[in-house]
């Protein structure tokens, strides 16, 4: 879909189609609300802007929807089809090791360990969580952040890009 046709459909349309990529209403309000957007360097700037902003409640809100990495949600629900494809260089073999590594970092921080999983293997998704483990909470919560609004972007670009 073209940045055109997003501006151009219903209001309720739009939000189903950008919920998918950050479950938060604040943000999925905000991204609707930026339309009509002159290009999609607007739009994702509007999205980059306001996964920034997220309060302590949006981003919990938003960690709790999140599966582990090496889970495979069964839901089919648009963001459990993002996170299946974006989990694909997540080998078989190496789940257990993935569900180790995320039990220890959830008894660290106390979520869900969040990372753009996208074109990564499972060796570098556990080499970043094995270096993440060592961050202070600010530090950690910075990161995790960042890497919600990365992986927000990437999927809203691809529904809208």
């Amino acid at each position: 879909m073209q940045v055109t046709e997003f501006n151009a459909l219903p209001a309720g349309e739009a939000r189903s189609l950008v919920a998918g990529c950050l479950g938060v209403p604040r943000w999925v309000d905000e991204v609707v609300a930026g339309r009509p957007y002159a290009d999609t360097e607007l739009l994702f700037k509007q999205g980059h802007d306001s996964a920034l902003a997220l309060t302590d409640d949006e981003l919990a809100q938003a960690l709790s929807r999140h599966p582990r990495i090496g889970e495979r949600p069964d839901a089919e629900d648009a963001e459990a089809r993002h996170s299946r494809a974006e989990q694909s260089g997540v080998r078989a073999e190496d789940v257990d090791r993935l569900r180790a590594a995320n039990a220890a970092y959830e008894a660290r921080f106390g979520h869900v360990f969040l990372i753009r999983a996208a074109g990564r293997s499972s060796e570098e998704i556990l080499a970043e969580l094995e270096r993440r483990l060592a961050n202070d909470d600010a530090a950690e919560r910075e990161e995790t952040v960042t890497a919600l609004r990365d992986i927000a972007l990437l999927r809203l670009e691809k529904v809208v890009g």
